[in-house]
């Protein structure tokens, strides 16, 4: 065991995305000796496209491939996916975890006090995601400005870098609470991938992690997993806790791109504005990429002669909400699209063609679909119940696999929210056990000694 671990903690927290860095943070603040254990790097984000492939784009870690054609991403570093995110807020779905029991508005209330989060000033909207809106609100659509997790007077208008892991701290990451419950006395170990839960006497007792190589015990009496929809459902089952495959929801997205002659751009903030459609489960967002991932796309479906448009190509984004199926196994991911899932994207489409046209663009195209919310796949009323732990006590799951049900749009809010909820909860308790056992010490040490003469 390295010499800064200790043997044992009030608390151990796997995985350090938004919900696992709030959930940290909320406990450490309260006092509890905190351990977060994170697969990934905590190496400062440069704003690469390499950095950004390791974190992300690794077959088998970040990556994931399935037979239709779909790819399916998640970020392995410190921060989670929130470090290579376009950093959308997006309220929870209230009305969702409202059925469980759960009001998470105080918590949403204080996050959006404390947090940065509005639509851009327009000097920070760029001409693309400018061009899109103009040409959806001359159509009638509800197209509007995104909530933006976004530091204004810090962010680099032109940058393109939110991908990649914005190096100047203009986005908000999950690594800003890892900084707060860090000093506030967690302990960060990244580099660290945790194999399996221990569990004693029916109870959740600690990990077993692979520290520099080497299998290391340590011990808590309250764990939580914050490994994400991916790897909270494959710990569970790798400590023998749950089935081994998990169905889950993925939000699928297609790009829809088109060029035009008269904008000069390819470098500015991602999903600025775009709309909601509820009740068909259908989002649309502008979606402007940098340089070598628009070029992926363009020869994935074989447009050649599009690799040179990148900076006069308007792209929008096509997401939906998705049904929740296909699997989680132990070391592969499936999950294939519905027929509902079809016609949901088909109508998305059809209506970023209509945009499209409308803002005079020509030649396009779209990619095939990929997705990057894995979720669902330990949900509360199933996998937790409504204080997010599982039916093994002390064992908890803080993550999107606990969202209830599809839902299509971005969860780091929500995560947050819930993680801010579980901590406080967790040192609720921890504070009641204390007071509890308080009593039993001082009537096992008999009444206290006042004096010397009392003494004698």
């Amino acid at each position: 065991m390295p010499s800064s671990l200790k043997h044992s903690y009030d608390a151990i927290v796997v995985g350090s995305g938004p919900g696992g860095a709030s959930v940290a943070r909320a406990m450490a603040a309260r006092g509890l000796r905190v351990l977060v254990l994170e697969q990934g790097s905590a190496a400062p984000l440069k704003g690469t496209l390499g950095q950004m492939a390791a974190i992300a784009a690794v077959p088998g870690k970040g990556a994931f491939f399935h037979g239709d054609a779909s790819l399916l991403v998640r970020g392995l570093v410190a921060g989670g996916s929130s470090a290579i995110n376009f950093a959308t807020a997006a309220p929870p779905p209230a009305a969702m975890f409202a059925a469980h029991g759960i009001d998470l508005e105080p918590q949403l209330a204080a996050l959006r006090a404390e947090l940065p989060m509005a639509p851009l000033p327009d000097a920070l909207v760029g001409p693309m995601a400018a061009r899109i809106m103009q040409a959806a609100l001359s159509l009638g659509l509800d197209w509007h400005k995104l909530d933006k997790m976004i530091r204004p007077q810090i962010c680099r208008a032109g940058c393109w870098r939110c991908v990649y892991g914005c190096p100047y701290g203009a986005k908000w990451t999950a690594r800003d609470f890892l900084d707060e419950a860090c000093a506030h006395g967690a302990h960060l170990v990244d580099n660290a991938p945790v194999t399996r839960v221990l569990v004693l006497g029916g109870r959740a007792a600690g990990v077993e992690v692979q520290i520099d190589g080497v299998s290391t015990a340590v011990l808590a009496d309250t764990v939580v997993l914050a490994a994400g929809g991916i790897g909270s459902p494959r710990l569970l089952h790798g400590s023998g806790l749950a089935p081994r495959v998990s169905p889950f929801f993925s939000d699928p997205v297609i790009a829809v791109m088109g060029s035009v002659d008269d904008v000069d751009g390819g470098a500015e903030v991602p999903m600025a504005a775009g709309l909601n459609l509820h009740a068909e489960g259908i989002a649309l967002a502008d979606l402007t990429l940098p340089k070598p991932m628009y070029q992926a796309f363009a020869l994935q479906v074989g447009r050649f002669g599009r690799l040179s448009a990148h900076r006069r190509t308007l792209s929008i984004m096509v997401k939906i909400r998705d049904e929740i199926g296909g699997a989680i196994g132990p070391h592969w991911v499936d999950k294939r699209l519905r027929d509902a899932d079809r016609a949901k994207l088909k109508q998305g489409v059809a209506m970023a063609h209509g945009i499209l046209a409308a803002a005079g663009a020509k030649h396009v195209f779209q990619s095939w679909h990929f997705a990057a919310h894995p979720g669902g796949s330990v949900r509360v009323g199933e996998g937790v119940d409504g204080d997010l732990q599982t039916p093994t006590g002390g064992l908890y799951v803080c993550d999107a696999s606990v969202i209830p049900g599809p839902w299509g749009l971005p969860p780091t809010l929500t995560l947050l929210c819930l993680g801010q909820r579980l901590g406080e909860h967790l040192a609720g308790s921890a504070a009641s056990q204390r007071q509890q056992r308080m009593p039993m010490f001082i009537a096992a040490s008999g009444p206290p000694v006042s004096s010397a003469a009392d003494a004698r």
